[in-house]
């Protein structure tokens, strides 16, 4: 039976595999349009990329993260509650002492961020701190603690820099295809690897925005139950969450590539489509309440 640490475990080696993953997806867009173009200084610049991109989602994807969200760092004498808060929670976890920050936005939400548990972030809104009592935030709070001790903070943050990547080069290599290939032969074949050029720069930020979302939801679950061990008060959490989706405020900086690391999916409307449904970062909030009114603890 599945444990948080045995999650955690697999959360370090879903990174590993992830980037990896992603890696090879780069390469080998750079390969197909490098045949396209019978280029292969394309293909070169397709492996640099790779490689960078790696680097950079493993050692700065969470300050990538922060500044998209404008979020800013905030010292105990800013908010000695929240400051509080945190360090209590921490020390319940077992965690070292997490940075804060807050992002001025009055849609009430949250997220953490950070490659490991000493490197790690607590991300609010500053609606969050007005719109939640303290029994709500302490579930919130714990929630996101839970993301850095089962190993989410990493892979979650990781997915936002390299998703991105492969949407920029693809949406590029797609460009480039209406160019129309310089690869030519008798049997028309150009036109065909083309084609399966085009078909891979559509495809592959589809596969990246799918894995993004399959790790997402999942997380939220397992980061609820957790959380609510912290506290030993599920129903904290789930009144928060009540409340979160319950406000309808917009947030002015939500961003589709860090959607799935808030507590709850930043964009806010009330039908939401089968297929729309399909591309949720989040799992529906009935459920998770759900969950957590029927946990024992």
């Amino acid at each position: 039976m599945p444990t948080l640490y045995s999650e955690a475990r697999s959360n370090i080696r879903k990174t590993w595999f992830l980037m990896a993953f992603f890696l090879i997806l780069i390469i080998g867009l750079g390969y197909v349009f490098s045949y396209v173009y019978n280029d292969p200084f394309i293909l070169y610049i397709a492996v640099a990329i790779a490689f960078a991109q790696s680097f950079t989602s493993y050692w700065f994807s969470d300050k990538i993260v922060l500044a998209m969200n404008g979020a800013q760092p905030v010292a105990e004498s800013d908010n000695r509650e929240l400051y509080h808060i945190v360090e209590n929670l921490a020390i319940a976890s077992g965690l070292p002492m997490p940075k804060i920050y807050i992002m001025e936005e009055a849609q009430p939400n949250a997220f953490a961020t950070g490659r490991d548990e000493k490197h790690a972030v607590v991300a609010v809104t500053r609606g969050l701190l007005e719109k939640l009592n303290k029994v709500e935030l302490e579930g919130v709070i714990a929630h996101e603690l839970s993301h850095i001790k089962n190993k989410d903070i990493l892979l979650s943050t990781v997915i936002v820099v390299l998703a991105g990547i492969i949407a920029l080069l693809s949406d590029f290599f797609f460009r480039m295809s209406w160019g129309g290939s310089r690869r030519k032969d008798e049997n028309g074949g150009g036109a065909v690897v083309m084609a399966i050029g085009i078909i891979a720069a559509i495809l592959a930020p589809l596969a990246a925005t799918l894995i993004q979302l399959a790790v997402s939801r999942k997380r939220e679950f397992l980061a609820d139950a957790s959380g609510a061990l912290i506290t030993r008060y599920p129903e904290g959490l789930a009144s928060a969450l009540q409340k979160i989706a319950g406000d309808s405020t917009p947030m002015r900086k939500a961003n589709n590539s860090t959607a799935h690391l808030f507590i709850s999916s930043p964009f806010k409307g009330n039908k939401i489509s089968f297929f729309s449904k399909l591309f949720m970062t989040h799992p529906p909030v009935e459920e998770r309440i759900k969950a957590l009114i029927g946990m024992r603890i």
